[in-house]
């Protein structure tokens, strides 16, 4: 990250730059809300970003010819707020009267991002810290591998020196109250995930259920938890934990972990949420995202009935109601023997393409994204193996970024001669008709075109066998 900002010196000419720094050392009247925000985006996906409050777009900031925007806002509240540049998104957090500067990279989004002006030294801590966590989460796997003691003591260990780098930071900078709510959860949260998913997660990967040798106070920090901030319940720290913490309480009475079916886990958390918390408007917004997930999990229609019966008893946010019956109308377009909802497809030579007109041999659809080429690599060589498994196969890799150039030079660094590669032009019609929302969507349709399976893991263990009976309907 350093030697790219080196390398590319960002070379200020504009005057609102200018007047942007200047403001940085005067005062401010105590009515005066101004704040500004600009930045630069380098090998963009979009020409505009989006400035958002939790769900809300609040502006759309668009690109001059050198990738830059810049806005002056005449009043902004004091709090957390989100920039978008699809499909990638990232925290902001303004003080009264804060001019920040940031500077990214697409390529490698999270781990580029530095601030500069009024008000970095937070938000350069912020993302400093989401590094952290972002590494922890992808080496923590080996350590759920670990004996209950073992475990308990690495990850103590893992959260006391961040807890002394956060300390040390808050004392360097003095952040604000509201600030330290943010970085708080951001800190804590990530430990307290990695404490739900450990039983299940040794369960899975060494076949042993620690449940009772868990120390009788291993879950005591949920006491700690405000579950009913309202600044916090779209924040992803939280939202993550609230996720993975539900999946934890509803097994944790269970003779078996996998012995509770769907259905009845999801219901369970509708009605944990309804205990657990009291704020309203926190509840819609868990059960929301706990009938987007179900529905995207559990294709059964009889079973789709009996749980959005409940959500909707429950529910008092009508206008989710109707985005949820949308996702719902939207997945029963995706039944079994039913074809793909058409959507724009571009191939190599910038010609279009109409998934419909080109099945003629049993299918495997999978997507990938320019910013986890470990993926991209991973599902190609996946790919492959089914291929050779059962080359009748045909298997088409659709990409979803939108740079026609970028993505042409991508996949002539590799060779997958027998992969056909296609590009989706606008990820958010392939994400509502085809209901794309994790990178591991697999698709898997029968020689005639029509649809056997729309949700399927590539990764999963048992994927060629459920191929071997798309083939035999033909």
């Amino acid at each position: 990250m350093s030697s790219c900002i080196k390398n590319t010196p960002f070379i200020v000419t504009s005057l609102a730059f200018i007047t942007l720094f200047c403001s940085c050392k005067k005062s401010f009247d105590a009515n005066d809300y101004t704040a500004y925000f600009q930045g630069e985006i380098i090998s963009p996906q979009e020409n505009y970003v989006l400035f958002c409050k939790d769900n809300e777009v609040l502006d759309t900031l668009y690109l001059d010819q050198n990738n830059r925007f810049f806005k002056k806002f005449d009043s902004l509240s004091p709090g957390m707020y989100i920039y978008k540049h699809n499909p990638e998104y990232q925290y902001v957090y303004f003080d009264k009267n804060d001019s920040l500067n940031l500077r990214l990279n697409t390529r490698d989004f999270d781990h580029s991002i530095i601030f500069s002006g009024r008000g970095d030294q937070k938000n350069n801590f912020l993302m400093d810290l989401n590094t952290k966590n972002l590494v922890d989460r992808q080496r923590m796997y080996s350590q759920f591998d670990d004996p209950v003691n073992d475990f308990v003591r690495k990850n103590d260990s893992a959260h006391a020196s961040k807890i002394a780098y956060y300390l040390r930071k808050k004392t360097e900078i003095g952040w604000d109250r509201d600030f330290d709510l943010y970085a708080k959860a951001m800190l804590d949260l990530h430990y307290f995930s990695k404490k739900e998913i450990y039983p299940l997660a040794h369960l899975m990967r060494e076949k042993e259920d620690v449940r009772k040798k868990l120390p009788k106070d291993y879950y005591d920090y949920r006491k700690k938890i405000d579950f009913n901030n309202e600044k916090l319940s779209n924040f992803s720290s939280f939202t993550r934990y609230l996720s993975v913490m539900l999946n934890s309480i509803v097994d944790e009475n269970e003779i078996e972990f996998v012995g509770k079916h769907s259905l009845d886990k999801n219901i369970d958390k509708l009605n944990v949420v309804d205990t657990l918390i009291k704020n309203q408007k926190i509840k819609n917004a868990v059960w929301n995202n706990i009938a987007f997930v179900y529905l995207l999990d559990d294709q059964n229609i009889i079973h789709n009935e009996l749980f959005l019966k409940r959500y909707f008893e429950l529910s008092t946010d009508k206008s989710q109601h109707n985005e949820i019956i949308q996702i719902q109308e939207a997945i029963s377009n995706l039944k079994m023997e039913k074809r793909l909802p058409e959507i724009g497809l571009i191939n190599t030579d910038g010609e279009r393409v109409s998934i419909n007109k080109i099945i003629d041999k049993p299918t495997v659809i999978f997507v990938w994204t320019k910013n986890s080429l470990g993926h991209f690599e991973a599902s190609h060589k996946r790919a492959e193996e089914l291929l050779a498994l059962q080359p009748e196969l045909e298997i088409i890799s659709i990409n979803l970024d939108t740079s026609q150039e970028e993505w042409v030079r991508i996949i002539g660094q590799y060779h997958y001669p027998h992969i056909r590669e296609l590009r989706a032009l606008n990820f958010q019609e392939i994400k509502d008709k085809w209901i794309i929302t994790k990178v591991h969507r697999t698709l898997l349709l029968h020689r005639d075109g029509t649809i056997n399976n729309a949700f399927v893991n590539l990764f999963d263990a048992t994927l060629p066998k459920k191929i071997a009976n798309t083939e035999k309907k033909n």
